[in-house]
């Protein structure tokens, strides 16, 4: 074992004892966390709005508090801005993630507690680090820097000294210096809020550094590693960093990408760790890294609901963790040591095991595809678009799919925008396993599709280069927590794309 991973594993004993215990008594101490959550929000306008103490069950805690979203929400969050306390947590917050989510253009102002900065995000990091050292005792992944591609910061213009801007801007300004010493790039630079300017900067800074690991979306992550290939005129990431061993991703499904890594990074030794980090909360981290599972995390000041999908018209049929069931399509619902209580964070989930809880994430609430009946999800897409590359020899850069509306006589459809990296080998044969594998793993897509009763087969329609990319940029959504959104119910996203194509 590695001298590092050894000190690791020593530090953090006692951590994962705790991870352990969640493992084996996972409502006890969920349980816990409520109770804690429930002491905080005795003490808000908020609770006091509801007619709710510090005591009280959590049947009652559900009866009492609405399920709500940030539309809901935003009238609290606006006062909290304006420097109000003990609104929705107790005393101030003065930090706030921004975030546009997946389907929206205006941004959503997230409270970041001292709370939830130091026991659920710093917590979470430093479990991630724990785990992967724990199980990979034989990894270079400690032994250098970790290379950070992180968002921008700006001053709050509400004023009374609250900052906002993207989570991972936020990490990296409250980071403990011990912490700080071990990423890159230098916080001037990660701060920069141009993307483009910031990658030629790490280029630049970082090319000459000792990076064993890197973090942050996959797709952002791409654009930077491929620009690096280019700015030091190699055809490996393993010529510039040898020891490149682990990359730490979230925020978008890394299937799609997955040989495109492969490639850039061609090393047996590379290990690649999903974890579930939003603005809201770090709920989950993969502890197995053959399957594509990740860990609830149990003890983060996060208490958990879940409402099936197909009963969102009826909040009164969300359950805790005690009544889960494996192989359910849930919207989770959050209360946390941000001040956010039972918010419907618009992630949904399914359980792939009980003892622990593991989960996946299958999509949005609100994107997905539906025109017809299909029930179309994010999950199902990545799988078959992973599928549909795999055959034909691809490599998919981005996606987005929308319906084609029924028109007179004419029956509906999805249109699929794709961009490749390596086209596929047949684009018909592509467009082919697709719908034959949508159909295997999506039994309502299948019915629709049967002897094309409701929906055609459906059309692809391959992206020039650089689509998604210039779409992002006239959007300013380029690098930190943005993400091409997969799934359309409507044709908004794709007829901007195709405009642009």
């Amino acid at each position: 074992m590695a001298l590092i991973n050894t000190l690791l594993s020593t530090v953090y004993r006692k951590r994962l004892r705790s991870i352990e215990r969640f493992r084996r008594l996972p409502w006890e101490v969920q349980y816990e966390q409520f109770r804690l959550l429930m002491g905080y929000g005795a003490r808000t306008e908020y609770f006091a709005r509801y007619g709710l103490g510090g005591f009280e069950r959590v049947e009652a805690f559900q009866r009492r508090l609405p399920i709500v979203g940030y539309d809901d929400l935003q009238g609290d969050i606006e006062r909290v801005r304006r420097g109000e306390a003990n609104v929705l947590w107790p005393g101030r917050a003065v930090w706030f993630a921004q975030s546009s989510g997946t389907t929206g253009d205006r941004s959503k102002y997230i409270p970041i507690t001292r709370e939830s900065l130091r026991q659920c995000h710093f917590q979470g990091g430093r479990d991630t680090m724990a785990v992967f050292a724990y199980y990979h005792p034989e990894s270079r992944a400690f032994r250098g820097k970790t290379l950070t591609l992180g968002g921008s910061h700006r001053l709050d213009t509400l004023g009374a000294g609250a900052q906002s801007g993207d989570l991972s801007a936020i990490l990296i300004r409250n980071m403990p210096r011990w912490a700080d010493r071990l990423r890159e790039p230098s916080t001037q630079v990660a701060l920069i809020p141009d993307f483009e300017r910031k990658v030629e900067a790490i280029c630049r800074e970082c090319s000459r550094k000792h990076i064993t690991s890197f973090a942050g979306v996959p797709s952002w992550n791409l654009v930077l590693m491929n620009r690096l290939l280019e700015y030091t005129g190699t055809d490996s990431l393993l010529e510039v960093w040898p020891d490149l061993s682990l990359f730490i991703h979230g925020g978008v499904s890394f299937a799609p990408y997955r040989e495109q890594y492969e490639r850039i990074i061609p090393s047996t030794q590379m290990k690649y760790m999903e974890t579930y980090n939003a603005s809201e909360g770090f709920f989950a981290l993969q502890d197995n890294l053959s399957t594509r599972d990740m860990l609830l995390m149990l003890d983060y000041g996060v208490f958990y609901e879940f409402l099936p999908v197909n009963e969102l018209h009826d909040p009164s049929k969300a359950i805790t963790l005690a009544d889960v069931q494996t192989g359910v399509n849930y919207a989770m619902i959050i209360s946390t040591n941000g001040g956010l209580w039972r918010y419907m964070i618009g992630d949904t989930v399914e359980f792939t095991s009980l003892a622990p809880h593991k989960i996946r994430i299958t999509g949005r609430t609100k994107s997905y595809i539906n025109a017809f009946g299909e029930e179309l999800i994010i999950d199902n897409a990545d799988r078959a678009i992973t599928a549909a590359a795999v055959a034909t020899g691809a490599k998919v850069l981005d996606y987005t799919a929308a319906p084609i509306f029924m028109d007179g006589r004419s029956k509906g459809g999805h249109e699929w925008l794709v961009e490749f990296d390596t086209p596929p080998s047949d684009a018909m044969l592509f467009a082919e396993i697709l719908d034959r594998t949508l159909q295997e793993v999506n039994s309502d897509y299948a019915a629709k599709r049967f002897k094309n009763s409701t929906l055609m087969p459906p059309k692809l329609v391959v992206a020039r280069k650089g689509v998604f990319y210039r779409w992002m940029q006239n959007r300013q959504k380029l690098g930190g927590q943005n993400k091409v959104p997969r799934l359309a119910n409507d044709r908004l996203y794709i007829d901007q794309l195709l405009t642009i194509q």
